[in-house]
This record gives structure tokens, C-alpha cells and sequence, in this order.
């Protein structure tokens, strides 16, 4: 499964930079006045192929297609084909291609490729997490780096946070904490960027969908970090009425939380 996800995304990769390269975005709205472009419709169109072709016994559920939003099962498989699309219109890299596998609520597999930027991150079938080094070969993977968290110092710590998103609400959080670096990232690179040992901690206090978060998350998990809702610190779970998150935080072991209030 692992091995179709990589594929998948590094065709739908291809198809995204195309597009991005040719400054023709298509930009549209969608019902709740979030953009979507071009490079979003034809990688959904050629991800969610793919998934039904390999895997048909298998429910998809992918942002692109409202039919898919039913009633989620005890496994499904979950897409995001442009995440960061924001990104993608102001041409800053920070857009990636989400897919993930979902059982009993845990996101256990998962891909994120950034095309533009040659950072393809996925869940390794020995364990772990692993970034591949470009270049890629589509039809096999090519040398790996085990991916392994930071040690996480509570006076100094390196936290993530989004590019597109920030609020008063997520300024206030963070400033609980003694920060040495703040970095900006967009879309599901700020899971990544914990998983790959180059951060400790990043709040989200803003509307995200499952889709946005499954793939990113799966990866830290399997890197050993935790993602958990903001009020109860509670793990955070996939497949809810409507694919809605609450806010939540991920962060490597060693972080010590603070609370909402």
C-alpha cells in the first residue's frame, strides 16, 4: 500500500509542478470560500483512479469529492491531492500531496511529498518514518533516512506553526512557551518537520479537516511523536461526523504541554 501511496503522489506530483510552472491556475471557490485550482482537481482526478483501481474494497474518502464525505468505516483510505493550496497561488513551495490509511481511527500509513520543494516523507513498513533523497525514481524507492526526533530542550524550544493561518488565539499559546525559533510552514510539512527532527512543537488553533492532517500525523506517530486534542490532550482520532479536527497539538516526547486556559 505504501508503495502505490509513493507512486501516486509523485505522478500527482509531476502533474501539480505542470501546472504550477505554467502560471495558469484555474482559481475557483469552493462553498466555503477556501481556493481551488486546477492543479488541485487533476492530482485528486489521478490520486483517487489510482486508490480505486488498487484498492476498490477500500473506502475512499478524498477533499475534492463531497459523494466521498459519507459515513466513515473501521478503515478507509483518505487523500488530501493539494494541500496548501493558498501556497500553491502565492508560489512560496510550502504545498503538499497527502495520502493515508486509516484503521480504527489511527492514521497508520502515510505519504507527504512536497514537490516543489523534494521532500517526499512516508511511514516505512520495517518501522519508523523515513525521507527519501531525491532524485526519485517513480517505480522504486531509492536511499532513505530513518527519520528520528530531536531531544527537545523546554528552555529552547523550536516550534512550527502555520504560514497561512496564524491567529490571535495560536500567538497567545505559544507565548506560554520559551521559544528560541519560531518557523513558519505551510500544509502538512509542520508534521514532517517534527518527525524529521527539525522542530519540537506545533499548536494548531484553527478549522482543519481530517484530509488536511492524516498523512502528516501518521508519520509522526510512526516516528514516535503524539498528535492530541488542545482541551484534553487526548489523541487525536480520524473518521468524525463530517471529517472536522479540533484543535489540536503535535509534539515530540519531552515537550512539556501547557494547558488551554
Amino acid at each position: 500500500m505504501i508503495n502505490t501511496f509513493r507512486l501516486l503522489c509523485l505522478e500527482a506530483g509531476e502533474i501539480i509542478m505542470k501546472i504550477y510552472e505554467s502560471n495558469h491556475y484555474g482559481i475557483d471557490l469552493k462553498s466555503d470560500n477556501s481556493p481551488v485550482t486546477l492543479a488541485d482537481r487533476a492530482a485528486d482526478e489521478h490520486i483517487s483512479n489510482g486508490i480505486r483501481t488498487e484498492f476498490g474494497d477500500i473506502q475512499l474518502v478524498t477533499e475534492e469529492q463531497t459523494l466521498t464525505h459519507g459515513k466513515a468505516s473501521d478503515s478507509f483510505i483518505i487523500v488530501d491531492p493539494l494541500d496548501g493550496t493558498k501556497e500553491f497561488i502565492n508560489r512560496n513551495g510550502d504545498f503538499t500531496i497527502n495520502i493515508a490509511y486509516v484503521e480504527n481511527g489511527v492514521p497508520v500509513l502515510g505519504v507527504v511529498y512536497a514537490p516543489a520543494k523534494k521532500r517526499l516523507f512516508y511511514t516505512n513498513i520495517k518501522g519508523g518514518s523515513v525521507e527519501e533523497e531525491p532524485p526519485y525514481n517513480f517505480l522504486k524507492p531509492g536511499k532513505v533516512r530513518q527519520l528520528e526526533l530531536r531531544v527537545p530542550d523546554n528552555n529552547q524550544l523550536i516550534m512550527v506553526a502555520s504560514k497561512s493561518h496564524r491567529n490571535n488565539e495560536t500567538n497567545s499559546y505559544i507565548s506560554k512557551y520559551k521559544v528560541s525559533k519560531l518557523k513558519g510552514a505551510g500544509s502538512s510539512l509542520k508534521f514532517c518537520l517534527l518527525a524529521a527532527g527539525e522542530a519540537d512543537i506545533y499548536p494548531r488553533l484553527g478549522r482543519t479537516m481530517e484530509w488536511d492532517t492524516a498523512a502528516g500525523h501518521a508519520v509522526l506517530r510512526n516516528s514516535g511523536g503524539y498528535v492530541v486534542n488542545f482541551e484534553d490532550h487526548q489523541p487525536l482520532t480520524y473518521g468524525k461526523t463530517s471529517y472536522e479536527n479540533p484543535f489540536f497539538i503535535a509534539y515530540i516526547p519531552g515537550v512539556k504541554l501547557k494547558g488551554p486556559k
